[in-house]
């Protein structure tokens, strides 16, 4: 078989031309780090790292978004730390102001501290995020949650939506809460009963705390009225009758029952029964109803404006003034209180949020290492199997290039001259 020159020496050129490219994909890999300098290099390892590199980028834009969650969670809980102590300071001073000693004076005192009390919870329920926006507003973050009317009066101005945040691949967390709920609602579930003097009353009697005492009564959880009435004759007798509602909502009346002076429980149908003490008239009405039917009724702003006006009302030396503040405190008493339980279940809450995001943060820092480690497996070069293809690679060509010097020389005249 012949072969001729040039073929020798185009045999030699694409021998060391491949050596030399293999060498210099080597010298890539090291200079680079990365096992596949081209997709061609390991077509399925590249399509494994491209799904990892992106499970990666969505599990550090999640971690990202636990950030802004513990922000904002950690904002709210302390605008409801300031607002439970706000709140226990005016359930300190509704207790001062039932102490039948004071004057009229006294009670107007106690009444500006109620309104800058006031005032103060109306800045925390218009409380901000590190960028401006409303906390308790729902979906209408850059407007505030409460506003006020003309005449002072504070009422929600937000919306029903709760923003949440992606915290996991299948888990969204409430960032906030609304103010309707925080500052206008009874806790979910709430037994508590809510009593309310009529406007019109006429007489001294004076309407307590109700008391659940029988939870499978056959009316517990249902509204009552209690209406004072007075029997005809030269001797009349003053009587109340308790309307109510049965399972089915149809309504229901108890009584007349004849009314004691001294009473102090009114035992109503299907286990509740309410303080009572005083002297009612004819006339005369009262209301005992379940907080978790009173919404409307619960906005805090609307409970100070009420007993402010109650205790701004001059009443020295007239029984019927006093007993109208002394049912209003009562009255605010209740509504305070279950104001300030809804505000340590929604801190509860928060909490409680605050720690699943702890858990998911956990979670997902491992989830991240496993995918760094993955990652490191698919694209990250082996140094010492590199450096030792370098050494055989550049033995290779050496190799090529004397061979290459070795054909080069060889003709016919050279092996005739020798």
């Amino acid at each position: 078989m012949r072969i001729s020159s040039s073929y020798f020496f185009q045999t030699g050129l694409n021998a060391i031309n491949a050596q030399q490219s293999d060498l210099l994909h080597l010298y890539q890999q090291a200079a680079s780090g990365q096992r596949m300098v081209t997709p061609a290099d390991d077509p399925l390892g590249a399509a494994q790292a491209v799904n990892l590199s992106q499970s990666q980028s969505l599990n550090e834009r999640y971690a990202a978004n636990r950030d802004v969650l513990k922000m904002n969670l950690g904002n709210e809980e302390n605008a409801l730390n300031s607002v439970t102590t706000l709140l226990q300071d005016i359930k300190t001073r509704l207790v001062e102001a039932g102490n039948g000693t004071m004057s009229d004076a006294d009670r107007a005192t106690l009444a500006d501290v109620l309104r800058n009390s006031k005032e103060t919870l109306f800045g925390l329920a218009n409380s901000t995020d590190g960028n401006g926006q409303y906390l308790f507003s729902g979906f209408s973050a850059t407007q505030p949650a409460f506003v006020k009317d003309a005449g002072g009066a504070v009422s929600y101005a937000g919306d029903g939506g709760k923003r949440e945040i992606q915290a996991d691949q299948t888990r969204r967390i409430a960032a906030t809460d609304l103010g309707s709920d925080v500052f206008a609602r009874a806790a979910s579930g709430s037994r508590a009963y809510l009593t309310q003097a009529g406007a019109g009353n006429q007489g001294t009697g004076l309407i307590g705390a109700p008391v659940v005492t029988d939870a499978q009564g056959e009316h517990v959880g249902m509204p009552f009225t209690i209406e004072f009435t007075e029997t005809a004759g030269p001797d009349p007798v003053l009587q109340y009758t308790v309307n109510t509602f049965d399972a089915d909502g149809d309504p229901q009346s108890y009584g007349p029952i004849d009314y004691e002076e001294g009473t102090t429980t009114l035992q109503l149908p299907g286990g509740v029964q309410v303080a009572f003490s005083g002297q009612p008239k004819a006339g005369d009405s009262f209301s005992v109803e379940p907080a978790a039917h009173a919404d409307t009724e619960l906005n805090v702003f609307d409970t100070l404006d009420a007993i402010i006006q109650a205790l701004e009302t001059p009443n020295d030396g007239d029984e019927l003034g006093q007993a109208k503040v002394a049912n209003a405190l009562a009255s605010a008493m209740q509504r305070i209180d279950i104001n300030y339980n809804q505000v340590l279940t929604v801190r509860a809450s928060v909490g409680s949020r605050l720690n699943e995001i702890d858990a998911i943060d956990a979670n997902g820092s491992s989830r991240g290492l496993s995918y760094a480690n993955q990652l490191s497996k698919l694209e990250d070069v082996d140094y010492y199997t590199v450096t030792t293809q370098l050494e055989l690679r550049r033995s290779a060509l050496e190799a090529a290039a004397l061979a290459f010097k070795k054909i080069q020389g060889t003709s016919l005249f050279n092996m005739g001259s020798s």
